[in-house]
Parts: C-alpha cells; structure tokens; sequence
C-alpha cells in the first residue's frame, strides 16, 4: 500500500513532463507559424500597389532605354518628351504591373506581366551572332514558335505582321530585345493579333520595352448596382432609370454579339476561363471589350489544359472551364463541358434580369420571358451536337427576346 503514493508521484511527474513536452512543441509551432505569416505578409506588402514604386518602376525602364538595353515608340514620349505622364498604379497582381498613363492628353493603361526587363527570358541569339545578320525569315520562325508555344496556333508568316513589322535600324538589337520581352506575355500577343480583326479587345497604343500600352477603359465591378459604371459611357444626365435599362439592353446584345465572335470567326474557337464584370469594360457605343484575357484560350491550347488527370469531375474544373472525368481511364475530356455563353448568363445576365430588376418600362410577361431564357441559358448543357444546339437556342431566343426589349423601350418614348 505504500507503494501507491510513490506510484501517483510518479504519474504525476511523468503527467507535467509531458505536458511541458507539448507545450514546447505548441510554442514551436506558433513560432514557425507566425515566421511564415510574416513572409506572407511581407511579400504582399512589397506588391502593394504605391506611387513611389511605380515611380521606380518607370525610372528603371527609362534607365534601360538610355543605356540602349530596349527601346519602343513611346519610349522617347515617357522618357525625353515627358508626353507620356504617370497617374496612379490600378493594381499589382502575381507580378503583373498595371499603371495608370496621360499619353499627349489622352488615358492610357501600361502593363507588363514582369517589373524589370532582364526578368524575362533572353534570346540567346543576340550575343551569338551580329544582330543585323540575323534572317528577318529567321526571326519570324522564332516569333510563330513563340506564337504557338503561348496560344498554340499556327500562324504563317503574313500573319506575323502585328507582332513583326520593325525595319533595321541603329537600334535593331534593342527593337528584337524588346520584341521578344512582349511575346513572353500571352495577353500582348491576343491584343496584337485580334485587334484588326476583333472590337471586342483592347487596341494596343505602343510599347516601350517589356510595356505595352493599351486604351484606357472602366472596368466593371461585381459589387456595382449595374455591373459596369454607365455614367461614364452614356453620361450623368442619361442615367436615370430608362436610360439605364436601355443601355443594359444594348450591352447585352453585345455581349451575345461577343460570344458569336469568339465562338465563329477565328481559325479556333476563343475560349474565356475567367468571366467577371472586372475583366470586361465598356466602350462610349456601347461594345463589350474583353480587357483582361489572361485566362482566355483558343481550342487547342484549351484542350491541353483540360485534358488532365482526375478522380472525378470537380478535378476537371479550370475556373470558368469545366470539363468532364472519365472514370474509367482516370483523365479528364479535352472537350469543354461548359461555354463562354453559359457562363455570362450566370454571371452576367442572372444580375441583369432578376426578379429584383423587373420595372414598368418593360411588359411584365416579356420580362418574365427573358428572365426564363436567362435561367435556361446558365444551366450546364451537354456536350457535343446536344450541347451545341441548346447553345445555339439559347443564343437565338435571347436575341429575339433583347431586340423586341429594345422595340418595346423606343415605342414607350
């Protein structure tokens, strides 16, 4: 019996040991905890986005200009002239610097997918051989290589005309430099080759090294009530509640006319993984341009993407573009379950033509109409010929439905 209290204390002292033990290993774990928070925290801090870094960002870019490292046809406007003038920084994300621009009085926005210009990878060919002896043949097989790597298209050579139309000059080096800083950024290449053919991107203004600039325009907000701020394309005093539904009308249609463009008149259909009100903008007529395409792909690059393993079909999902697993061989279908239509129904459409919208401007059973087209249009579809013509439906009924809204609007004048 004696025994017992010794065996207690033993308990006990085993009992603090191990509590001491685990009190050790908590502290060293909030420790290793807390060093990582604050690595987070400090890179998130360093990619706030700050006049003074901007400031600096564009002083090493002119820096680099002198030296004769790159060069561009705004370079002398930013640098010499003092034409083109900082505003304010939009934003930094994931190493993507956006600025705000006054280019000889006019709003211009400057990206570049990196800060610095020797962040990008250097064409080795530069330091090999004299740069004039280079093949202009030769530098556009390298300009397509890139061009395919990026969206995967093949493109001949008179098809290379908005990426490729230097002529040597005394700074010829700089100029390929420069060229192949831009074509390392997927976003540069679309605007470049879309913009004679599409009204539905970004026009391109310049560039100045690994920066292009483009034209300015408001983005749109989810938290905004309409989605896009439209006092800055029909004006302050056509904002009232009519001039308001007409316009909503108007850039739907265009967001319609939009989709059948992407889907039809490229050599591949044109794929948006990343449909939002932020990554579209509205011009002074009205258009829906696609302002942020990092996440847009064109059919084969799309179906490398999806075309990956899975489990089942949420692994199949890329933002915006689903796809569906095959659980017999484990892969997911290089085929897009879903579509860009789809999508702007649900994400754009559902906000526009709610419950919560309906008004006296328009018939109460059309825009019960609408309101059903709408909800049809954002339901997943099937794939392949089905798929199709239930897209093809969709598409057709809510034109139909848009262009007698737009009737409806007028005769009520």
């Amino acid at each position: 019996m004696r025994g017992i209290p010794g065996f207690k204390r033993l308990r006990l002292k085993i009992w603090r040991r191990c509590a001491l033990l685990l009190l050790l290993l908590w502290a060293a774990c909030w420790v290793v905890v807390s060093a990582a928070l604050f690595l987070l925290h400090g890179s998130v801090f360093s990619e706030r986005c700050t006049d003074e870094k901007s400031h600096r960002i564009l002083a090493r870019l002119c820096l680099d200009y002198s030296s004769g490292a790159l060069t561009g046809d705004l370079c002398e406007d930013l640098c010499v002239a003092q034409k083109l003038v900082y505003k304010h920084c939009l934003y930094y994300d994931r190493g993507k610097k956006v600025i705000q621009a006054d280019w000889r009085g006019q709003p211009i926005i400057l990206k570049s997918k990196k800060e610095i210009f020797s962040s990008y990878q250097h064409l080795s060919m530069l330091e090999e051989v004299e740069t004039r002896d280079i093949p202009e043949t030769e530098l556009l097989l390298m300009v397509a290589l890139e061009v395919k790597n990026a969206l995967g298209l093949e493109l001949s050579n008179n098809s290379m005309g908005p990426l490729w139309t230097k002529k040597k000059g005394p700074r010829w080096k700089a100029q390929v430099a420069s060229m192949w800083s831009l074509l390392q950024q997927e976003e540069y290449i679309y605007f470049s080759l879309l913009q004679d053919f599409s009204k539905h991107v970004l026009r391109i203004i310049g560039s100045c090294g690994h920066f292009y600039a483009v034209e300015y325009l408001t983005a749109g907000h989810a938290w905004h009530k309409t989605l896009f701020p439209l006092e800055n394309v029909i004006g302050p005093s056509l904002t009232g509640h009519r001039g308001r539904v007409r316009a909503i009308i108007d850039i739907a249609l265009s967001f319609l006319d939009m989709v059948q463009h992407f889907d039809n008149d490229f050599s591949h259909r044109l794929h948006l993984c990343d449909i939002k009100p932020e990554n579209f903008a509205i011009r002074r007529d009205l258009t829906v341009v696609a302002i942020d395409v990092d996440m847009a792909f064109f059919e084969p690059k799309m179906r490398d993407i999806l075309e990956q393993k899975c489990t089942g079909d949420e692994d199949c999902n890329f933002f915006d573009c689903f796809s569906k697993c095959n659980l017999k061989i484990r892969k997911c279908g290089a085929q897009r379950a879903n579509n860009n239509l789809q999508v702007i129904c649900d994400k754009i459409f559902r906000r526009w033509f709610s419950p919560d919208l309906r008004g006296p401007l328009v018939s109460l059973p059309l825009q019960l109409q609408l309101q059903k087209a709408v909800q049809e249009c954002a339901q997943p579809g099937h794939t392949g010929a089905t798929g199709h013509q239930r897209t093809l439906k969709s598409l057709s009924e809510l034109y139909h439905l848009l262009r007698v809204t737009q009737r409806e609007l007028r005769g009520a004048e």
